[in-house]
């Protein structure tokens, strides 16, 4: 499942969560950061200051965001 977390100079920054061992990551699927924490409220939150620190010292419109995303998949056999 895909979630907007927020809207930066216009552009919607998409994430998802997923629990790996014993904390929850939030990656980004338009920005290549992620985070983690011990809840999915934590590591939102987290995610949410990674990007808002990403955004911090340059021109949003300058930064590279995917903004075209389609998320898709299949079954393999494991």
């Amino acid at each position: 499942p895909c979630t907007i977390l927020a809207t930066v100079a216009m552009q919607k920054i998409q994430y998802v969560t997923y629990r790996e061992g014993e904390y929850v990551v939030a990656r980004g699927l338009n920005l290549e950061i992620s985070s983690f924490g011990q809840t999915d409220d934590e590591a939102t939150a987290n995610f949410k200051e990674a990007v808002d620190l990403y955004f911090e010292d340059s021109a949003p419109e300058n930064l590279p965001v995917a903004l075209d995303i389609h998320v898709r998949e299949f079954a393999v056999n494991a």
